[in-house]
């Protein structure tokens, strides 16, 4: 369906972004700048329409940012690099916990649960099963919507 009522409108977007870059339509502006950077990026803007697993849109990353953005005003104690690592750290777990279907809260405790115990251990081959996808979490760590591990 993307090659067939998609691709015609992208394939005129990009003729016009063109046409209007080689008759100087626009002098220099925000506008020029976005049509250049269509225009720059024009083949990894097109994948979407030969890989289905490519999302036609953003939305679903605005929607994962939009909780990220809501609450930066209270992390103004966050000012240093370290705590913004941090910070990324437990957003990627947290985000990655919901595209599994967990619940990030439950599951952010038990890792840190079993984390804890496992600090000294040189041996790194246990976290394969603390992954999000790992069918060995305990069913507490799913959301109750989902269907419990065996």
């Amino acid at each position: 369906m993307r090659q067939l009522t998609v691709k015609p409108l992208v394939e005129a977007f990009f003729l016009w972004a063109r046409n209007i870059k080689s008759n100087n339509g626009l002098s220099k502006g925000k506008t020029r700048e976005g049509i250049d950077y269509c225009l720059n990026h024009e083949e990894s803007l097109k994948v979407f329409l030969d890989d289905g697993e490519v999302p036609m849109d953003n939305n679903a990353t605005e929607g994962a940012l939009r909780t990220f953005c809501l609450h930066k005003h209270t992390w103004k104690l966050i000012d240093t690099i370290d705590g913004a690592k941090s910070s990324a750290i437990i957003y990627s777990i947290t985000e990655t916990a919901k595209a599994n279907n967990l619940n990030p809260y439950r599951y952010l405790e038990y890792l840190l649960e079993v984390l804890k115990d496992k600090q000294d251990q040189k041996d790194r081959l246990f976290l394969d099963k603390l992954l999000p996808w790992s069918d060995e979490l305990p069913a507490i760590c799913l959301n109750k919507t989902a269907k419990a591990k065996p």
